[in-house]
């Protein structure tokens, strides 16, 4: 099979140790870095990497290392899509992320949406899309925008906060936590697990804390499903216990998987695409005074947003056959990453990529993936985005950072776990 074939395929070395580095390559591309480490994602800017990956080696091996093993990196647009759109070829089914797939496989393949493919996907996807409908979440989004107000004016009138823990933090969370139906009393301990399950505020944080975290969401999530299988409501939670495919109910592990990514898919990746916005606001003053005058439309702010702050860094995929992409000899059970914040920047579709344009349109940016996993929570995600833009808008006069931030450690996710700054009134 090829996909965006544009050469002949390479040579492998024997000994299966992966193709080795493109030989057409500039010396000036460092080859020695490791993109599955957290710290080199939260500080150092890649943007440069990725510009010339795309330009030189736009399917890229990174060799084994450490016991790992070795993996593709992809980074054009029109590639990264073309992954995206073959689940087929590219399957979800042993991970979707680097530290799961390189561990050997995510036990959860089959069972959670996020990394099932397939008949069995369509089915989960069926029991979760009617909960995730504009008209669905009706409800959740007059919570959303009724919190995303109280949230700001709160903030305004302390005259200063931390954006990350006091705003962003609580408009997703809420609104997921909506649809799941979770006791208030346990939101802010959930807050506590999601933002550790897949990073973390300190460099040196082990494997052994994010794993912790984990086992404690799908514990919760165990409890609250078998409560719910008793006591059904009117929640996300209850519509998958009595969701019956063919007859057959799903299982406790296929909800309380399902449970698990909902939470952390529909809390991580909004929340710090929130935070980047106002970073981004921040350091393009003059984006913020079109936000602020009206002259540029919420719909396309939040599309930039996303574009910009790329808050998933990539996906990961298994080759479930041999396959050339652009040139390059992919070989069955070779681990395959597609890198959302490159493909965000590509020159090929986008217009000076480098720049933040809240007017940008068309916007064709794949923060929420391609193709048949593509994000369900994206309305919603658009939704809490556009309302914390509308309430900038509305409330917010002027701002000022008034500390540097922190950034996640991840090699998944990109963004600030903290964001101090001044602001007042309009």
């Amino acid at each position: 099979m090829t996909l965006v074939d544009s050469a002949p395929p390479q040579p492998q070395p024997s000994g299966g140790a992966g193709p080795g580095p493109n030989p057409d390559l500039d010396l000036d591309l460092d080859l020695d870095l490791d993109l599955a480490d957290p710290v080199l994602h939260a500080e150092q800017d890649l943007m440069p990497l990725w510009r010339a990956l795309r330009e030189r080696d736009p399917v890229h091996w990174q060799p084994p290392r450490e016991g790992r093993p070795g993996f593709w990196v992809v980074t054009r647009h029109e590639d990264v899509s073309a992954v995206y759109r073959d689940a087929e070829t590219f399957r979800s089914d042993r991970g979707n992320v680097l530290d799961t797939l390189l561990a050997g496989g995510d036990s959860a393949g089959g069972s959670m949406l996020a990394v099932t493919d397939g008949p069995r996907h369509a089915r989960l996807r069926t029991a979760l899309m009617k909960s995730f409908s504009p008209r669905a979440l009706d409800g959740v989004v007059r919570s959303v925008r009724t919190a995303t107000l109280a949230l700001l004016e709160e903030a305004l009138e302390r005259g200063a906060c931390d954006f990350a823990r006091d705003v962003a933090a609580r408009i997703p969370l809420r609104a997921i936590c909506d649809l799941l139906d979770v006791p208030e009393a346990d939101r802010d301990e959930l807050l506590a697990l999601t933002s550790a399950a897949l990073g973390s505020e300190r460099a040196d944080a082990g494997p052994e804390e994010a794993w912790l975290a984990r086992n404690d969401i799908l514990l919760y999530f165990a409890d609250l499903a078998a409560r719910r299988r008793l006591a059904p409501g009117d929640d996300v939670i209850s519509a998958l216990a009595g969701f019956r495919p063919g007859g057959e109910p799903l299982t406790d592990e296929e909800i309380v998987l399902n449970c698990y990514s909902l939470i952390l898919g529909g809390d991580e990746t909004t929340r710090l695409s929130m935070i980047g916005a106002v970073r981004a606001l921040l350091a393009h003053p003059g984006q913020w005074r079109l936000l602020r005058s009206g002259e540029v439309s919420t719909r396309s702010a939040v599309e930039e947003v996303l574009r910009w702050t790329s808050p998933a860094l990539h996906a990961g995929r298994t080759a479930a056959a041999d396959v050339v992409l652009r040139g390059r000899a992919v070989a069955a059970g070779d681990v395959v990453t597609v890198w959302n914040v490159s493909a965000n920047h590509d020159e090929r579709v986008f217009d000076r990529p480098d720049r933040f344009d809240l007017a940008r349109t068309p916007n064709r940016h794949v923060s929420f993936a391609y193709g048949s996993h593509f994000c369900l929570g994206a309305y919603l995600a658009r939704v809490e985005i556009g309302t914390l833009l509308e309430g900038l808008r509305t409330l917010v006069g002027a701002m000022e950072a008034t500390g540097p931030g922190s950034p996640v450690y991840s090699n998944f996710l990109s963004g600030s776990a903290h964001l101090p700054l001044s602001w007042s009134r309009a």
